[in-house]
């Protein structure tokens, strides 16, 4: 697939927007959709995971633009299904240090109700590093 039509991640993973990202914590909205559901019009774990996650780094690039956030742990605990319509992912930052920190996160539905929680411990990397790292592994 070439890069014009190959999807981005944030259209993969259904992104409608990022509600807020300051101080440390993000909201962002996902529309899920019926491809990403298994049995029974239940989300497929892995986007719930990818959610948070997804709003777990945006709170810590919301502190540090210059760093890249790269998971060294993710726990997630699912609760309640997500089915497909709108769920909000919120992400924020307890605790930081120079070159990690940690995050916390949970998705749930528009009414409140929590559908997971998340944990993560994230490096901080010098974006610039990063980005060097993948040009040179692209070729």
């Amino acid at each position: 697939m070439s890069d014009a039509v190959a999807p981005t991640l944030q259209t993969t993973l259904g992104q409608v927007r990022v509600a807020s990202n300051e101080g440390g914590r993000a909201v962002i909205e996902y529309e899920v959709g019926p491809h990403m559901c298994h049995s029974g019009g239940v989300a497929q774990g892995g986007f719930v995971c990818g959610w948070i996650d997804a709003a777990m780094a945006h709170a810590s690039i919301g502190l540090l633009p210059d760093m890249t956030p790269m998971s060294l742990e993710l726990k997630v605990s699912y609760f309640a299904p997500a089915r497909p319509g709108r769920v909000i992912a919120e992400g924020w930052i307890e605790r930081r240090g120079r070159a990690t920190c940690f995050a916390e996160g949970r998705l749930t539905d528009p009414a409140g109700n929590v559908l997971a929680k998340a944990s993560s411990t994230i490096r901080l990397i010098p974006r610039e590093a990063v980005e060097a790292a993948a040009k040179k592994a692209l070729g």
